[in-house]
């Protein structure tokens, strides 16, 4: 049986850290909004969800450097990136610049998002949504299915292997692809026993919010060929594509950087000309 909102537990060596408090508050919001929209009245919806877009094939059969841009109001590390926040035009520069897809940071209260945000711009895009949230229950796999998502975020730290394998199966019997992020060896893992085709190395370490390109760099070795590797947070220069790229990461997850730009479009432009993608490809 997966493990829901009501009986999740957060492991012991994340105690006291910035997810603490964020998972402590997700679970009342998670409570709350069963309460509103059941999961049976939800699931009867689905059938008219919008087609599935694929995250994986976005990153594999695109052009290169391919990146998923973020699009985020505000983070617990960094505070507000930006007053002007307009998602909807944040996502036509993206586009026009060449972005592979999109991150959408739905997360109340720590990064001023919403579930609102994507499912609007599920109308205004045609590039495959991430749903990037703190995901612990499969409630919130229906809810973001329901509102447009594609693809789902699943924090390997968040839950065990067990818990974490039915997640994805559970995201991929909605049609979506599940990005499991990691942060060390362990999480890796753990990832890959639960059967994670789809790996995103955090560069941020979710207790401190430190951040270092070097945890991309030494996870590379031992993410099998067979699966997709995303490299995510602490991109700022193309540059830094480029040997992320020579280490075998197929995607970039790049937000902050974006955000603060005067203008995100411009700023991702300058990254993917900049960048020459030498990596391998996922046959």
């Amino acid at each position: 049986m997966i493990q829901t909102a009501s009986d999740y537990r957060l492991p012991k060596n994340l105690e006291g850290t910035v997810l603490d408090k964020i998972v402590s508050t997700k679970i009342r919001e998670i409570e709350a909004a069963i309460k509103v929209f059941p999961a049976e009245s939800i699931e009867g919806a689905l059938e008219r969800a919008p087609e599935v877009r694929s995250l994986k094939r976005a990153i594999v059969s695109g052009d290169v450097p391919a990146i998923i841009a973020e699009i985020k109001r505000a983070s617990p590390s960094a505070g507000l990136l930006r007053e002007d926040f307009d998602p909807e035009g944040i996502a036509r520069q993206y586009r026009q610049s060449g972005a592979a897809a999109l991150s959408v940071v739905t997360e109340v209260h720590h990064f001023r998002g919403n579930l609102e945000i994507l499912a609007a711009l599920r109308w205004h895009t045609d590039l495959p949504l991430l749903r990037k949230d703190f995901i612990i229950d499969p409630y919130q796999l229906i809810e973001a299915r329901r509102v447009g998502a594609d693809a789902v975020l699943l924090i390997a730290a968040l839950m065990d292997a067990a818990d974490l394998r039915l997640m994805i199966l559970e995201a991929e019997r909605l049609g979506m692809d599940a990005l499991v992020e990691v942060h060390d060896q362990d999480e890796l893992r753990k990832a890959l026993d639960a059967g994670a085709g789809l790996v995103g190395v955090n560069n941020r370490d979710l207790r401190t919010l430190e951040v270092s390109l070097d945890v991309s760099l030494d996870l590379a070795p031992i993410i099998p060929a067979k699966v997709v590797a995303v490299a995510e947070s602490g991109i700022r220069t193309a540059d830094d594509i480029r040997r992320l790229a020579d280490a075998g990461y197929q995607g970039f997850l790049v937000g902050e950087h974006l955000m603060r730009a005067a203008s995100p479009g411009a700023a991702l432009r300058e990254l993917r000309s900049g960048a020459v993608h030498s990596g391998r490809r996922h046959s």
